[in-house]
């Protein structure tokens, strides 16, 4: 779709989570460590952080799956462009449909594709190679948090854990918690913000387009629920888990 169509999709966000460029490079660089022979990312997108890890384990080579052929698209021209495209695939697969193991599995935003967070541990406990790690990463609730406007907020949003209950739930599963870490405050605004910029700098452009009455409608849906609905209350995880060699 072009710009004379309507706005773009995630163009102004490295990352589908509410991660900084700091703080990816500090993951990254912490996964590389473990010198994995083989990255899987499951619902990859465009497979920033798995490029990311890649490049700094030179050994190393990745399968992105995900079912979204534009997502894909940009994640194979990324790599082309770093000189990763030898050493990185991306397939259009669903991550239901994977049945390859790897030293290092990276999962991130895309339980739903499991039936949640239970199933999604469940099942990506057999991608990974014993002895390797899963980078998991996935939506939290504050359960102490009394939102302005509830009825902003989406009712799937209150069903999330909060970080101790989905570290118990990994643990439980027969993962070892390798790091715990939540996304900051900032990085869920400017996530939020960067979400939101695909509407707003294309209505700023065409602000008379047969379109923006819809996309103007969709995106002042979408802030309000954010800044009088779950803001305050929505986080994000980033767990890395060790599945033990057995």
């Amino acid at each position: 779709m072009s710009d004379l169509d309507g706005p773009g999709r995630y163009q102004y966000m490295s990352f589908n989570a509410p991660l900084s460029e700091t703080h990816a490079d500090e993951i990254a660089a912490r996964l590389a460590y473990a010198r994995p022979a083989d990255v899987l990312d499951i619902g990859c997108g465009w497979g920033e952080l798995m490029l990311r890890v890649l490049d700094r384990a030179p050994e190393a080579t990745g399968l992105g799956v995900d079912t979204d052929d534009d997502l894909l698209g940009r994640g194979r021209a990324a790599a082309e462009q770093r000189g990763l495209s030898e050493r990185a695939v991306f397939a259009n697969t669903a991550g239901a449909a994977v049945d390859q193991q790897a030293d290092l599995v990276i999962c991130v935003g895309a339980s739903h594709a499991f039936g949640g967070n239970a199933a999604a541990l469940a099942s990506l406990m057999r991608h990974v190679r014993p002895g390797g790690r899963l980078f998991y990463g996935d939506g939290l609730w504050d359960p102490s948090f009394q939102p302005p406007r509830p009825e902003l907020v989406w009712a799937d949003f209150f069903e999330l854990p909060d970080i101790a209950r989905l570290v118990d739930l990994a643990v439980a599963t027969g993962y070892l918690p390798l790091y715990t870490e939540t996304a900051s405050p900032a990085e869920l605004d400017d996530f939020e913000s960067r979400y939101l910029a695909d509407d707003e700098e294309w209505l700023l452009r065409r602000p008379r387009h047969p379109r923006a009455p819809e996309v103007r409608a969709a995106a002042e849906d979408h802030r309000r629920r954010w800044l009088h609905g779950y803001r305050g209350g929505f986080g994000f995880a980033y767990l890395t888990l060790g599945r033990p060699a057995e």
